[in-house]
């Protein structure tokens, strides 16, 4: 098994490589006997004179030499007498004859910055809970899947000067999830990373628990605990780059083992270094990182990061595809969702390139989902615009239905908008306070309107005027005023209704169940459209300006009577309560060429939804031989007197 791996890891074929590599707790019989203990396992093939120091040795790099058992350059050695957080590193000369210090790639549990030594933590044998919630875990295409985006160490902030446990997160977490309606977390990056300000983007350590939050058996626990709850829970994960920290993986045996070469490839945008993803290695090394957190943490999904800086050089299309990062992204997803098939991949891509989620038989990258990052911008570019103008930035909202269907898209509003000086949602919003208000609840509707899954970054629903920061809690105390508690009542309700209605889940990637009911009114900015599945039928009407139309024609598709289900003027969300009350009749002929119409009261800025209501059919009475099941009742009864 261990030759087999150890040629499936250099031949870039292996999502395993943690089962060989790395430091793990054994028995070994030795001499007749029984011996407890780690052995570890180093891949450095331009390394010679190879030892493990540690807290059980005083660092004696005289101590415990390692054997080099193959070629390829693998060390290992067995130590008897080893603990869970025992600190250690490899010491050994590298191809430029420098001895140095690395810690070990595969470990799976690091010291706390600024320390930067791997720990010894045996992650078998953690007792699940959750069976029941595996069984019935799927991808989710006919699924609601409503994202709550968390970075763990700012959504409660510190308390008592430290960072919260895992268990402590989900303590405040799970029945904060189940009273706003979401259905699944996604974390920011939790693999060991020294510098806070990097959100964990920039790591060290690809299969180590982020010491900040506790060791690994806490993040089961975390998992454990929401999977009980019925949540689901994605990974964001950063495999393009790696911090460039003396003691990780820059040339970690003198060579340029996990990064380019060339010096022109080197350094990513954010100074980082980036992996080859042409070399069989580090595809393997990363494959299995994810598969790692997946298997023995049981994560629902991997959201990959920076996808656009793999299918491009640089993530600029003009300087062309690299063909072996695309490889690299194929051979992972074909191989992860033949070992979970109910595992969703996501990919965080800003590009235009062809068949990200498209399956791999049919040329495509094999991922489940897609940011939908071009909704992104044009929309909060068209919230953000004067009244007055949005006649002349209309496309900006139509646009995206125009190539929506190729591709299975998410529609993030995420931490990447609410940082670096760009300003929080509301603070994009046009407009006075009365306003910003105003148009973010119409905003989130349009989020949960729109085909598509959604991801919200925590404290969206909040309203919060300041930027989000790393260092401190989000501000819980805004609560308290009216205005933004009634935002988070709104994307609750939001949340209930996209679960409730099979029109906004079920089979959203099919054209066949999206109509335009009012696309060309850029004049009015009054946007309407249709989604319709099975006995849901929902019509969405947008109020992108300040005018107020007591009597407004919006144009259907089908007859019948309408009734207002949600609608953001109400005063329950901080409206101006211009709201349709009684079920409304259409009628023949409508705005844009439709064949039916509803006459609406339509407040200033305001977001509707109607459903139409379906009359159901009687069954008809069960029949015995054509006689009705009551009729041959009473006769019964009758010659039984």
């Amino acid at each position: 098994m261990a030759f087999g791996l150890l040629y499936d890891y250099l031949m870039g074929q292996t999502i395993e490589a943690y089962r060989y590599f790395g430091a793990h707790f054994v028995t070994q019989t030795i001499e007749g006997k029984p011996r407890h203990g780690v052995i570890f396992r180093l891949y450095a093939p331009c390394a010679d004179d190879v030892s493990v120091i540690g807290s059980w040795n005083q660092w004696d790099v005289t101590k415990d030499k390692m054997r080099k058992v193959d070629s390829s350059g693998v060390y290992e050695i067995f130590i008897e007498g080893l603990h869970n957080y025992d600190s250690y590193k490899y010491h050994f000369r590298n191809a430029k004859g420098q001895y140095v210090d690395k810690a070990d790639p595969f470990a799976f549990f690091s010291e706390l910055r600024p320390g930067t030594c791997s720990r010894l933590f045996d992650i078998e044998n953690f007792a699940w809970h959750d069976e029941s919630y595996l069984k019935q875990r799927d991808r989710n295409f006919d699924r609601a899947m409503s994202i709550y985006e968390i970075h763990l160490g700012s959504w409660k902030g510190l308390i008592d000067g430290r960072y919260p446990s895992y268990e402590e997160v989900a303590d405040y977490l799970i029945p904060y999830l189940r009273e706003n309606g979401f259905t699944h977390v996604e974390i920011m990056p939790i693999t060991q990373y020294p510098f806070d300000g990097s959100w964990g983007y920039q790591a060290t350590g690809f299969y180590s628990v982020d010491s900040r939050y506790g060791n690994p058996f806490q993040l089961m626990s975390f998992v454990d605990r929401l999977h009980q709850e019925g949540f689901g829970v994605i990974l964001d994960f950063a495999p393009v780059h790696f911090a460039n920290d003396s003691f990780a993986l820059r040339e970690f045996d003198g060579t340029c083992l996990y990064e380019y070469a060339d010096p022109k490839r080197t350094f990513s945008p954010w100074g980082s270094c980036y992996f080859d993803l042409g070399k069989d290695p580090v595809r393997s090394f990363l494959m299995s990182a994810m598969n790692f957190f997946l298997s023995y943490f049981h994560f629902d999904g991997i959201r990959v990061d920076a996808v656009s800086n793999i299918v491009y050089w640089e993530g600029n299309k003009a300087m062309g595809e690299n063909t072996g990062a695309t490889e690299f992204i194929r051979r992972l997803n074909g191989k992860i969702h033949y070992a979970h098939p109910k595992v969703m991949m996501i990919a965080e891509d800003s590009t235009d390139f062809q068949g990200v989620t498209k399956p791999l038989e049919y040329g495509g990258l094999g991922f489940d989902y897609k940011w939908d990052l071009g909704w992104m911008n044009d929309t909060l570019k068209y919230y953000s615009k004067d009244p007055i103008y949005k006649k002349y930035e209309h496309h900006n909202i139509t646009f995206s239905m125009a190539y929506f269907f190729s591709e299975n898209f998410l529609l993030p509003l995420s931490h990447d908008e609410v940082v670096h000086g760009k300003g929080t949602l509301i603070n994009k919003m046009y407009g006075d306070y009365e306003t910003k208000f105003d148009l973010l609840r119409n905003l989130f509707t349009y989020q949960f309107a729109h085909p598509g899954k959604k991801l919200n970054f925590m404290g969206n629903e909040l309203a919060s005027f300041d930027e989000w920061n790393e260092s401190r809690s989000l501000p819980w105390n805004l609560l308290f005023y009216p205005k933004h508690d009634s935002v988070k009542r709104l994307v609750r309700d939001l949340n209930l209704i996209y679960q409730a209605e099979e029109a906004m889940r079920c089979e959203e990637y099919n054209p066949a169940h999206f109509h335009w009911t009012m696309v060309d009114n850029a004049d009015q900015s009054v946007f309407a459209f249709e989604r319709e599945y099975g006995d849901s039928d929902l019509l969405f009407v947008f109020n992108m300006t300040p005018n107020y139309y007591e009597h407004y024609d919006v144009g259907l598709y089908h007859d019948g009577e309408w009734e207002e289900l949600f609608n953001s003027d109400k005063d329950v969300y901080g409206g101006h309560n211009q709201y349709n009350g009684l079920p409304l009749k259409s009628y023949p002929g409508g705005p844009e060429n439709r064949p039916y119409h509803i006459e609406i009261k339509l407040g200033s800025y305001a977001a509707c939804i109607f459903k139409r209501k379906i009359a159901k059919p009687v069954p008809k009475k069960e029949t015995m031989k054509g006689k009705s099941v009551s009729k041959t009742r009473k006769k019964t009864a009758r010659k039984a007197k």
